[in-house]
This record gives structure tokens, C-alpha cells and sequence, in this order.
């Protein structure tokens, strides 16, 4: 992003200036000027949203009152100082900071545009807007005004400021197959009615920049993905990739890469062997598109940044949720920040229809019996949190796909079967711990269990109760209680010292349940462990020791 107009008649060209020419371009402080000696959070916030709400201006952080330059080097303290506060704004503008020299001495200019789609608010939900050298509070007939005005257009419909000419070949046949368009006669006005070309047929548009340029970051700042990944333990990455290029292929290869990294389970129950995935795909490509669909491109310099850890991937993308969306009404409300975009990636198979992309994730991490996915609302982002790891094994989930080879198993009760499978009795009671439901709910899970022939039913009514059928045959580690298992265990543990590889062989038990389970016979004082990480042993204390 170029250093945008600061001034009704002028703008700043460069990061240097003399005295003399810094008091003509900023004689005080306007409508698009403000001076600042510190950078206190909320005065900066307050300057942030009134700049954003109005006709953008910057602020010119270590200069006086009066224009005479106080100082202020852009190190490490002032800079985290500043994205603090344009975090704490909601939606600010896209922004820029820069140090700036007057005579040599260093003050930092934050450049705030006016946001083109929606308004910025401070932290305690004011709305200020820039009136000559003031910054004041909408309310009532003029708030409203502002939103109606910010309303008429989305963001990802506005000039990109780049020529149509300027589309790449390559990705303008791509974005002719996703419509299926067959000849190039026309395509200015068919790129025209989907919005990526602007109506005199001249300029793209933002959504347009987005995908017929080969680096769309050229233009629109970071509007690429960013994959970290993060070793156990460790707060610092080991691996960092950038994904560019046209939005379709942001969200293809992303999806590729999280794959590959993430890897599967594989489980063998007796001869069959079951590749698990430890995020679905379908999941994944959704939470993908959902970050590059929705994300606010008017925020030029964040990414959107994923984060693979082993317990989790975290997907971040700037700009909050917009409204009325909130987390709790996530998977019901609607509010499309860039239909444009949204348009295309739907059409190229990449994106669910309206309201369907958070169930989708939700309906795919049930199917495989994972943990369910977080949805959280930063302010300045949308942070969605998919868990690894699950209360429910591998190889219980393994043992769930084959159960459901006799007949299709609803979502809800194949938690319900793992439960029986470990050995439990189950209750209506019981069952509405587990799917954290109500009465009804749990007793027709039972009994669609039940009139399956997965489970046995004891008694009736008030005092029915519900065991695996015999049919069925669990793997070794689901069936045996905690004293069956410690047993098991002990008796290998007198043989030899335990290893996790060791107990997974003989339980069938995944990577984690197995540490578990050693773990707790360590704090039962029946095992000693010795050694580190890979050479991790646990020796049987002996009743003399």
C-alpha cells in the first residue's frame, strides 16, 4: 500500500524530509493530520477508528502540538505498542507504519485509510469519526448515515486501482473453466457481471485482483496464507511456508499441505487395515476457504496465519466477525464480507453454499468421532481452532468403521457404542453425560442402538440399562476396565520394562491412551519410569523396593 494522501494538497512522497519541507506539508494538525508524543493505547485507538470512519489521515507519532518534532525511533517497543492498539479497534482501516527522519531525527507515521465497507469501533464499542482536528462520537441519525453509506458496497467490489490488461492469461482461463465459459468473446463483460471487473470493463476490482493476478499480494498487501508449524512443547516454529497465488490456488494447496503435514493413523484390527485422517479434508479445505473467503482485505498487512501444532491446528484471519454474526450464533447467521470471492471459490467446488460451511466442519470432525471445532471472535480476527487429539482412540475409531459395515451408524451414537465397546453399562443418565443432551435425546440413541442389535437392553423403563451386544467384538484395549487393564499391564511389566510401543501392540491402544495409562500406574506407585523421551522405559516396583 502507497503512503496515501495526508493532506488536502499534498502527500508524502518519501521517509525523509528537511525541517522546512515538514512543516509545509504538515503545518498542524486537520481533518487528515494528528501529532502525537506517545503512543498510549487508547488515544491511538480513539485517532485509528475516527481516521477509519472519515476520509483516513495519519498519525505522526513523537511530534508536538505545534508541529516541532519531540522524537520517536520505531524499534521494537513503539511498534508493538501501535499493532496493540490496532488490534484492540474493531475493523480499523488497512494501515501502514513507517519510520519517517525530519533533519535526522526519526519520528513513525501510522497511515489509517478510510475504510470503504463497515466501521471501525474502539474497544469499548464507541464510534468516532474525524470532523476537522476533532474526533467525535456518532450516534442516532448520523451513525446511522455512516451505515448506510459504508452499506451500498461491499469492499471486494471497489477498484483493485490495476487494469484489466493486467490479468494474467493463465488465470483468466482458469476463471472461464470455473464458470464455464468457452470463448474468450465477451469476457470482459461476463468478468464484469460476476463483479472481478469493474462496470466501464477497465480496472479490476478487488475480488478480480484476487483472482486473475498470478500474486494477488502485489496489490492487495498480505493476501496470501502463511503456514507455521510448531514442535511439542516449543513456542517457536520449525517450518514456515507461504502460500500465494489466485485465491483458488491459495485454498488448494493449503489444504494439500495441511494434509501431508498432518498425516494419518493407521490401525490394523486383525487382518483389516484403516488409514484414519486426523483432520478430515473435507474440514479442512471448508475452515480454509471460510479464512480466505471471509477474511477483511481491506487489513493489507496481516496473512492469514495457521498454526499446526500436535494437539491442534489454529487457522487466523484478519478481520472480526461480521455482523450480526457472533460465536454463539455461528452456524445460523449469515453475513457474506466479500460475495464476490465467496462467488468464484463456490463455483470452482471449494466453498459450501450459504450457512453450510460451519456445519460441514462441525457434521465432518463428529463423523470421525474428534473433538469438535472452536470458533472465536479476536476483534481483529476470526481464530478457528481444530483439535488433533480426541477422547475417543484410534483404533476405537477404526473399530467403529467396521461396526458400521452392517448398516450406517447415526453421528451421535457411534460415541455412545465406543462407550459400550470400553465395557460400561450405559443409563439414560450415563448417555446424557456423554452427548451432553436431554432425556429424549438419549433414550432414542439407546434404542436405535439397541434395535439395531449393537446393544443388549437390561430391565425397563426407569431402570433399563445397556451392555455391548455379544455379538459384537471389541478390540482388546476398548473392552477391559481399568483393573483388567492394569493387570494386563503388570503381568508384561514382570516380564520385561514397559515401553508405549509395547503397550500399544498389546492393547491396541493409540500413542496417548497408552501413555496414559502408564502414567496413571506410575502415580498408583506400581511403575517406575527411567529415561527420556525415546528411550522412555517403566519398570515394575517391586513390593520390597
Amino acid at each position: 500500500m502507497a503512503f496515501p494522501p495526508l493532506h488536502p494538497d499534498s502527500a508524502a512522497q518519501g521517509t525523509t524530509f528537511r525541517s522546512e519541507e515538514f512543516g509545509r506539508a504538515f503545518p498542524g494538525e486537520s481533518q487528515y493530520v494528528e501529532f502525537k508524543t506517545g503512543v498510549g493505547n487508547d488515544r491511538l485507538q480513539e485517532a485509528i477508528v475516527a481516521f477509519s470512519n472519515a476520509g483516513g489521515g495519519v498519525v505522526l507519532v513523537g511530534v508536538r502540538d505545534d508541529g516541532s518534532v519531540a522524537g520517536r525511533a520505531l524499534d521494537a517497543r513503539t511498534h508493538d505498542a501501535i499493532i496493540e492498539a490496532l488490534r484492540s479497534v474493531h475493523d480499523p482501516g488497512s494501515y501502514t507504519i513507517r519510520e519517517v527522519l525530519v533533519d535526522g531525527e526519526p519520528i513513525v507515521a501510522l497511515s489509517v485509510a478510510r475504510r470503504i465497507e463497515g466501521f471501525a469501533q474502539t474497544s469499548q464499542g464507541r464510534v468516532l469519526a474525524r470532523r476537522g482536528t476533532l474526533k467525535l462520537a456518532l450516534f442516532g441519525t448520523e451513525l446511522r448515515q455512516l451505515l448506510i453509506e459504508r452499506s451500498l458496497q461491499r469492499y471486494d467490489e471497489h477498484s483493485a486501482g490495476i487494469a484489466l490488461d493486467s490479468a494474467s492469461d493463465r488465470c483468466l482461463h482458469a476463471i472461464a473453466a470455473v464458470f464455464g465459459w468457452t470463448a474468450d468473446a465477451g469476457i470482459a463483460e461476463r468478468l464484469a457481471e460476476q463483479g472481478l471487473v469493474l462496470p466501464d470493463h477497465r480496472g479490476l476490482t478487488i475480488a478480480g485482483a484476487a483472482f486473475l493476478l498470478d500474486d494477488p499480494g502485489v496489490i492487495l498487501g498480505k493476501s496470501y496464507v502463511e503456514v507455521l508449524r510448531f514442535p511439542s512443547g516449543s513456542d517457536d516454529y520449525d517450518r514456515r511456508v507461504e502460500i500465494r497465488g489466485p485465491l483458488q490456488h491459495q485454498v488448494e494447496r493449503t489444504v494439500d499441505l495441511l494434509e501431508d503435514e498432518l498425516g494419518i493413523d493407521v490401525v490394523v484390527l486383525g487382518v483389516q487395515r484403516h488409514e484414519l485422517p486426523r483432520i478430515p479434508r473435507v474440514v479442512l479445505r471448508e475452515a480454509v476457504a471460510n479464512a480466505v473467503a471471509h477474511r477483511s482485505y481491506e487489513v493489507h498487512g496481516t496473512t492469514i496465519r495457521i498454526e499446526v501444532r500436535p494437539h491442534e491446528l489454529t487457522i487466523t484471519s484478519p478481520g472480526g466477525l461480521p455482523e450480526p454474526v457472533t460465536e454463539q450464533n455461528i452456524d445460523q447467521a449469515q453475513a457474506a464480507r466479500n460475495p464476490r470471492v465467496i462467488n468464484v471459490l463456490r463455483r470452482a467446488n471449494l466453498a459450501e453454499d450459504a450457512g453450510r460451511g460451519i456445519r460441514v466442519m462441525v457434521d465432518g470432525m463428529r463423523s470421525e468421532l474428534l473433538d469438535p471445532p472452536q470458533f472465536r471472535d479476536l476483534g481483529h480476527a476470526v481464530r478457528v481452532v481444530l483439535p488433533i487429539r480426541s477422547v475417543v482412540a484410534a483404533n476405537e475409531r477404526a473399530w467403529v468403521r467396521e461396526v458400521e459395515a452392517r448398516g450406517e451408524i447415526a453421528g451421535a451414537d457411534r460415541l455412545v457404542l465406543v462407550h459400550a465397546a470400553r465395557g460400561e453399562v450405559l443409563t439414560n443418565g450415563r448417555v446424557r453425560q456423554v452427548l451432553a443432551c436431554d432425556s429424549q435425546e438419549a433414550r432414542a440413541s439407546l434404542q436405535r442402538l439397541r434395535d439395531a442389535g449393537l446393544l443388549r437392553q437390561r430391565g425397563q423403563r426407569g431402570a433399563a440399562t445397556y451392555v455391548l451386544a455379544e455379538t459384537l467384538s471389541a478390540p482388546a484395549g476398548l473392552r477391559l476396565s481399568d483393573e483388567q487393564m492394569d493387570e494386563m499391564l503388570l503381568s508384561l511389566a514382570a516380564d520385561a520394562p514397559l515401553s508405549n510401543a509395547r503397550v500399544r501392540q498389546a492393547t491396541r491402544l493409540d500413542r496417548a491412551d497408552a501413555l496414559r495409562q502408564l502414567e496413571r500406574l506410575v502415580r498408583a506407585g506400581h511403575l517406575r519410569r527411567v529415561g527420556e523421551r525415546r528411550g522412555t522405559r517403566y519398570e515394575l516396583i517391586n513390593a520390597g523396593d
